[in-house]
């Protein structure tokens, strides 16, 4: 489904049944983890939503598969964030039930916020792109999905904080969390230090 304006995609998404798409010219009420804003000027991001069976690696198969629809230069932040060059190029938002899973992701295109990077790609090609890695990257198994997460990441052997806690990314556990010095993280706000 495809609309010039909406509140958010993830809205239009949620009474969607598994398999559809909404894609959007403009979000009036974009948004990202902990409710942080996505805004944007009309045309000038990719904002998409996908309904998908839920899974517990969801999230970061997503990731991939945007990395990968977006080009060979773009590393992933984790949870949930798209980098180019180390600035934030899009992210992930994963709202999810026990029967389906609505997968929001946003990518800057011909504009960015100021410190933010944008693809300067056309939003079709990246669509299109896009659609083929959710597809591949949703049913390959979880390892492959956590060692090509691996491969992207911009976090892991570096310093980070997180949720007041300093220390080393050092890996992924089987569930997509953040081990940082030893410690696995499920969910928090990520700092690169």
């Amino acid at each position: 489904m495809r609309l010039d304006s909406v509140t958010s995609t993830q809205d239009v998404a949620r009474d969607m049944p598994i398999g559809s798409i909404v894609v959007a010219d403009h979000q009036t009420a974009g948004r990202g983890r902990m409710e942080r804003r996505w805004e944007a000027p009309p045309g000038t991001s990719l904002l998409v939503s996908f309904v998908l069976a839920p899974s517990r690696l969801l999230s970061l198969a997503a990731g991939v598969a945007a990395a990968e629809a977006c080009g060979p230069d773009v590393r992933l932040k984790w949870p949930n964030d798209l980098l180019l060059d180390d600035r934030k190029l899009g992210g992930i938002l994963v709202e999810a039930t026990p029967h389906k899973a609505i997968c929001g992701i946003g990518v800057n295109l011909t504009w960015a916020p100021e410190g933010a990077a944008m693809l300067e790609r056309p939003r079709e090609e990246v669509l299109a792109r896009l659609q083929k890695q959710v597809a591949r990257w949703t049913a390959a198994p979880g390892e492959l999905v956590l060692r090509r997460w691996r491969e992207l990441s911009a976090t892991l052997g570096r310093r980070v904080r997180i949720d007041g806690t300093e220390g080393m990314a050092e890996d992924l556990g089987p569930n997509g969390e953040l081990i940082v010095d030893g410690s696995p993280f499920v969910a928090g706000s990520l700092t690169h230090l």
